[in-house]
């Protein structure tokens, strides 16, 4: 197919209009963007201080250990739960492959720690008797053995998928020797277990159920799916996660009611909870369908789970009061919760928001959305005269629903400015009845969460996990094992720079009598507030002709054309047809943007599809950044 660009010069010619316009429809800026450009700053260093040994609140905890939460009283929360810190930990690669290059330490430094807990004997076990499924250890990678809601079995999953996730980085930029020899072991030991346990019950995400839960079980088939592609990258085989796989998603199903997704079984509870919203947005694959079986986003089944879920919290909350089906409103873990009296949580109330923005970008992707008796309630609730039908995306309804749907995850975001702190803090909880912070102060699992609904808002995804050929449902379950190898992971050699600007860290194990050594050269500085990036684009332009900067951010026009940054030709010449702008931009922001060509009339092209994705460097030191790009 030729380019769009040639395809756009000759419809010009003909004197036909042609915009590819982006991905993200047009929106104004409004005070949620200005709020997020800051916010996202303040939560990727609510992060890094959470993180051992280097964070300002996690200094005695071991090199890479995420810590739940500064809070040591009413809760304590100083200690490092494997789920929590994978999901944070995820959220860092993401960044990192988006241009973060300031996190590798950190990443290679919580692969070391956990290549380490998985040999420390607990009330669960040990490496090969069910320990990798010990909830949370202590800070100084020791044991934690008092009473405690153990087994729970997402851990090892969570954890195999986050490292995964810097294993295919570490292959596909040609260091495959580490992916197998560093990351490898620890994955397969996660997946070992996945395969050996997933069908035994143990305690839900929330510590409190033990039976199954659907959070679980999903992120377990996941783990395997793409656990058996990584073994195969690095040379090795899964056959454990390619027996099981089928069978964990066959019993998936059984969790769907019929209107809504059960949270868990072995519980008295209503079963309306938001694990199940978390469930779905932990494995939304961007290349997969609507597809029910994996309960992706843009589902009937996820759809009509999330008006149930989100609807059970609107009168019981004092500070949902009056508002109605169709409106965000704050979210706690499921209704009959009792912890601390039982409140909204931020994660939650930011998982009913990046679902719908996931689900959003799937509809964009495949062009199209369908509207069936399971998902009608959700769409009506949006759009009045929402309709059982398929709308293609060049429709006006196709238009009109989507900008509903953006508008209804936007407001769940908006509630979370609105109760967070004015400096940007967020806890655990805020209450029911007046916003307060409440429980855990500066909860990590808060931060990671807004850093995900943030990029998805602006269709920054994550990689696929091979969902489209692992969707099938076998048309029998059942209820299977199998064993796989478990061995300890010892090699935690990382060369002295993966990425420009990083330093070398050599551990040889935690504690217990074992060394770790450092060959770091560290300078003291600020990680800035803003970088000045200069793009510099190659473009081919004639007399009159324009080139401007439209993105997703309020700083690049929050993709309103008459608000896109123009660019510079002054140093354009007949061999170098470059147009350049720089633009002072907050540390640590992802985003989308496509250039615009702006004829002498004012008529407007867009360059092609996709979005370009860029994240702002957020190193120590680091105020300028140069990104390069062509005309597509």
């Amino acid at each position: 197919m030729a380019p769009r660009f040639w395809t756009a010069l000759y419809a010009l010619a003909l004197g036909h209009a042609v915009v590819a316009a982006p991905q993200l429809a047009a929106r104004a800026t409004t005070s949620l963007d200005t709020w997020l450009a800051s916010e996202t700053t303040v939560a990727r260093e609510g992060i890094l201080n959470n993180i051992g040994s280097s964070g300002a609140y996690a200094a005695s905890a071991k090199p890479g250990i995420v810590i739940a939460s500064p809070s040591t009283s009413n809760p304590n929360y100083y200690y490092t739960w494997t789920r929590d810190s994978a999901l944070t930990m995820k959220v860092l690669v993401e960044l990192f492959k988006n241009g973060d290059t300031s996190l590798q330490n950190v990443i290679e430094e919580y692969i070391n720690s956990q290549a380490y807990l998985q040999t420390v004997s607990n009330p669960s076990g040990d490496l090969s008797s069910g320990g990798l499924a010990e909830p949370k250890f202590n800070v100084d990678e020791t044991a934690f053995t008092d009473a405690w809601g153990r087994p729970q079995r997402d851990g090892p999953a969570l954890r195999a998928t986050t490292l995964i996730d810097f294993g295919q980085w570490l292959i596909a930029n040609g260091y495959t020797t580490q992916a197998t020899q560093i990351v490898w072991p620890v994955v397969r030991n996660d997946l070992s277990y996945v395969a050996q346990y997933w069908n035994n019950t143990g305690f839900d995400l929330w510590e409190e159920v033990r039976g199954s839960s659907f959070f679980t079980i999903a992120v377990q088939h996941r783990a395997l799916v793409e656990g058996s592609k990584f073994a195969t990258q690095v040379g090795s085989s899964c056959s454990y996660c390619d027996s099981q796989a089928p069978q964990v998603l066959c019993f998936l199903q059984s969790f769907w009611t019929g209107s809504y997704t059960l949270a868990n079984f072995g519980s008295s509870r209503s079963g309306k909870d938001a694990n199940t919203l978390l469930g779905s947005i932990h494995t939304f694959d961007p290349e997969a369908g609507c597809d029910d079986s994996t309960f992706q986003p843009c589902s009937a089944r996820a759809l009509a789970n999330h008006k149930v879920v989100t609807d059970s919290f609107r009168s019981i909350y004092t500070l949902n009061s009056g508002i109605a089906a169709g409106s965000a409103v704050a979210i706690g873990r499921y209704p009959e919760d009792s912890y601390y009296n039982g409140n909204p949580w931020y994660l939650c109330t930011l998982a009913a928001a990046e679902l719908l923005y996931d689900a959003v970008y799937q509809w964009n992707r495949i062009g199209s959305l369908t509207i069936d008796s399971v998902s009608l309630g959700f769409f009506k609730d949006l759009y009045s005269s929402a309709a059982t039908g398929t709308y293609s995306s060049s429709s006006a309804t196709y238009s009109s629903i989507v900008s509903a749907v953006k508008t209804y995850a936007d407001g769940y975001v908006s509630i979370v400015e609105k109760y967070a702190m004015t400096n940007g803090s967020m806890s655990e909880q805020f209450s029911k009845s007046d916003g307060s912070l409440m429980s855990a102060r500066d909860l990590t699992w808060s931060y990671a969460a807004l850093l995900t609904a943030n990029m998805r808002r602006n269709s920054v995804v994550p990689a696929a996990w091979g969902e489209t050929s692992a969707s099938g449902v076998p048309a029998t379950c059942s209820a299977t094992s199998a064993t796989g190898t478990y061995s300890t992971a010892t090699n935690t050699n990382w060369p002295g720079t993966l990425t420009s600007g990083t330093s070398a860290t050599t551990t040889t194990g935690g504690t217990g009598g074992t060394t770790t050594t450092s060959t770091t050269t560290t300078t003291a500085c600020t990680t800035p507030t803003s970088v000045a990036v200069t793009f510099d684009l190659t473009a081919t332009t004639g007399y009159g002709e324009n080139i401007k900067l439209s993105g997703s951010i309020p700083a690049l026009g929050s993709w309103d054309t008459d608000n896109a940054v123009p660019m510079s030709a002054d140093k354009y010449t007949s061999s170098d047809h470059l147009w350049y702008v720089a633009v002072d931009l907050p540390a640590g922001t992802s985003f989308q943007y496509k250039y615009i060509r702006v004829e002498s009339d004012g008529s407007i092209q867009w360059e092609s599809d996709p979005n370009n994705s860029y994240t702002v460097p957020a190193a120590c030191g680091t105020t300028t950044a140069t990104h390069t790009d062509s005309w597509r």
